[in-house]
């Protein structure tokens, strides 16, 4: 099969390997891991913060549930275009995008965390007299820990996602940008050595997450384990 199809691993991983060597995938690397952490780093505040509100708030939720919903709905790729046109070809455009895609899972995994809080352990706290704060930075954030996690962990993927499509609609840098330049040239093997390095990136921001659910949270997530 022609390589401009398929090309074989033996073209692919040599490209690969010289393109990180000389130092020519560093710039675009270094661009969407920019994009990916800014965004990942918006839409996560706001997911976990909106999602406390919603869930504290009975009211909140019949209020603001349409607007979200209705974000979410359309498709990135569709406003991609307009944020572009709006913010400009730099990395604010990506930026908005990406935290845009990542606000949902966070949004959801908070909400529904900080609501499934053990009512036992609620009506403890109500005994002991512990205000409303207390009660949701010692009680319902912790036990709800695990869940919000699992929500970082789909908004991670996501957020790589999110910063690629932003540079598929107008970018210069970036690893979508190179997608695209690789297409425009027939470089197939260019391409798919792009989709390795992006894969390879979406498995170490995974693995991140990972390392800091069983390290810094554990202490959460395993408490009376071993008593």
């Amino acid at each position: 099969m022609s390589e401009l199809v398929l090309p074989t691993p033996s073209v692919v991983f040599p490209l690969l390997w010289s393109g990180l060597i000389s130092g020519y995938f560093t710039p675009h690397i270094i661009q969407t891991s920019l994009e990916v952490v800014a965004g990942l780093l918006i839409g996560s505040i706001f997911g976990v913060v909106m999602g406390i509100l919603m869930a504290e708030f009975k009211w909140l939720p019949s209020l603001l549930s349409p607007y979200i919903i209705a974000s979410q709905a359309v498709p990135k790729l569709a406003l991609a275009p307009l944020f572009v046109l709006w913010f400009g070809f730099g990395m604010t455009s990506k930026i908005i995008i990406t935290a845009l895609i990542c606000f949902f899972p966070l949004l959801e995994s908070t909400m529904t965390a900080i609501k499934q809080t053990n009512k036992e352990k609620q009506n403890l706290f109500r005994v002991l007299q512990a205000s409303r704060w207390e009660t949701l930075i010692h009680l319902k954030i912790p036990e709800g820990l695990p869940s919000m996690m699992s929500g970082l962990r789909v908004a991670v993927i996501l957020a790589l996602v999110g910063a690629v499509v932003g540079e598929f609609i107008g970018a210069n840098k970036g690893l979508g940008a190179l997608i695209i330049a690789s297409q425009g040239m027939m470089d197939t093997p260019l391409m798919f050595a792009v989709l390795i390095l992006l894969t390879l990136f979406g498995m170490v921001l995974y693995g991140l997450v990972n390392l800091v659910e069983n390290l810094l949270l554990k202490k959460y997530f395993y408490r009376g384990e071993g008593k």
